[in-house]
């Protein structure tokens, strides 16, 4: 696994209008693979965008390498940085303390009835007491627990999605940051290389740590 870094060059005006909703992100993400495209695969791949001290950076987790070039399309020249994710992870033991920082579409599925045949409806989860209840009741099931009253929801926006020849959608996004304690760390590593939650392809699940 490996973990990249690249600053997108807000200063880039034709840059950041391309990268106006979230499809063009998905697009720059699977286009730094091209070796996947060009053997018609794609294998799971993580993303978020951060801010930190005025600059604005894409974060990914991949199996393989991302192409350079591909990857500083809407990035800074020379600004990329890839690790070798394993050798991280492998450092990762039960009952360490870290940090984390987390983007996930908090959505919980509402039964239409056991007679009617059909999935339940997905529907967001609105309030902040409904988002901590959604990482709350997900946290032990994943490898982790988190420390009391050392977390909560940072930020949360709703961002634009467009697909050719469908109507545009918005996607719920909320930034969860705090403390948390590894409880079994061969699930814990499961979910920091395969993320938590839905809409992974446009910028959620991905769950980074600073060990403390």
């Amino acid at each position: 696994m490996y973990l990249s870094r690249v600053v997108i060059d807000t200063n880039n005006r034709q840059k950041i209008q391309d990268l106006s909703q979230l499809g063009a992100y998905h697009s720059w993400v699977e286009n730094s693979f091209p070796e996947e495209i060009k053997i018609h695969t794609r294998s799971r791949k993580l993303w978020r965008v951060d801010s930190l001290n005025n600059k604005k950076y894409l974060l990914i987790v991949s199996e393989k390498k991302p192409n350079k070039n591909n990857l500083e399309k809407y990035g800074i020249k020379g600004t990329i940085n890839t690790i070798n994710y394993d050798n991280f992870l492998n450092k990762l033991n039960n009952g360490m303390n870290a940090r984390f920082k987390m983007v996930l579409n908090p959505a919980y599925s509402k039964s239409t009835g056991k007679s009617s045949g059909k999935r339940g409806k997905v529907l967001q989860c609105l309030s902040y007491e409904n988002q901590m209840r959604y990482l709350e009741s997900r946290s032990l099931k994943n490898g982790f627990e988190l420390i009391d009253s050392s977390y909560t929801v940072t930020h949360k926006s709703w961002e634009v999605l467009k697909k050719s020849g469908k109507k545009a959608c918005y996607i719920q996004k909320v930034c969860y940051e705090g403390r948390l304690v590894i409880k079994d760390i061969d699930i814990f590593k499961n979910l920091l290389c395969n993320g938590l939650g839905r809409k992974k392809a446009y910028g959620c699940g991905l769950i980074t740590i600073i060990p403390e």
